[in-house]
């Protein structure tokens, strides 16, 4: 199995954590900036978004797809809290990260607003941080909902997610959000960062080719 990635990308450092989190061994290679638009990355994911993971069976594509996977190939430790209505609510968190937040702020997308509609660097990052406080914010207030008493955003043990709000606090730190007001999950993220597998994750741990 093996992991295409670069060291920055939140959605490839999910996927990081996820490996760690099942004591998968995968092989994390990490591309020269701009592979991903490449024909070889291309022929492997259409969209050429990143990561990609390489299975005897096939690539998938999309972190959230992986993170299933990687979740019913290896269910124990499950990456969504016991109950039914508890894995709904970790869902919901992680979907506001990969599905509201994250797209709007990462590098196709300021990339979009600079070169097709001619916004500065400090207006991408407004943007940026707009979304992210207002993101996050979200997620706070759901957490505060949560009365299990475990480090971890749904518990005792880290999973889904803490795996995508841990990524997204980095991007909070990169381009200035405001993050002071988020107890919870500043709390969360506090625990998560001294986990052995965050700790290997951490992009420092997996530098790109190209520095």
């Amino acid at each position: 199995m093996k992991l295409l990635a670069r060291s920055g990308s939140s959605a490839a450092y999910r996927c990081r954590i996820a490996l760690n989190l099942k004591c998968i061994a995968a092989e994390i290679e990490n591309l020269p900036a701009g592979a991903h638009r490449d024909a070889a990355y291309l022929s492997v994911n259409p969209q050429g978004r990143i990561p990609a993971l390489l299975t005897d069976e096939g690539a998938l594509v999309q972190s959230m797809a992986i993170l299933d996977y990687l979740d019913e190939l290896v269910p124990d430790p499950s990456l969504l809290p016991e109950g039914l209505h508890a894995r709904a609510r970790a869902r919901g968190v992680a979907q506001i990260i990969v599905a509201d937040v994250h797209p709007l702020q990462n590098v196709g997308a300021m990339e979009v607003m600079g070169g097709m509609f001619g916004v500065d660097a400090e207006g991408q990052r407004a943007w940026a941080r707009h979304w992210i406080e207002r993101g996050l914010a979200a997620c706070e207030a759901l957490l505060a909902r949560e009365t299990h008493g475990g480090a971890y955003a749904f518990g005792d043990r880290p999973g889904l997610a803490d795996l995508c709000l841990v990524p997204q606090m980095r991007n909070a730190a990169r381009f200035g959000a405001d993050v002071s007001g988020l107890i919870r999950i500043n709390a969360v993220t506090e625990a998560c960062l001294v986990h052995p597998a965050f700790v290997a994750a951490h992009p420092d741990r997996h530098p790109d080719p190209d520095g």
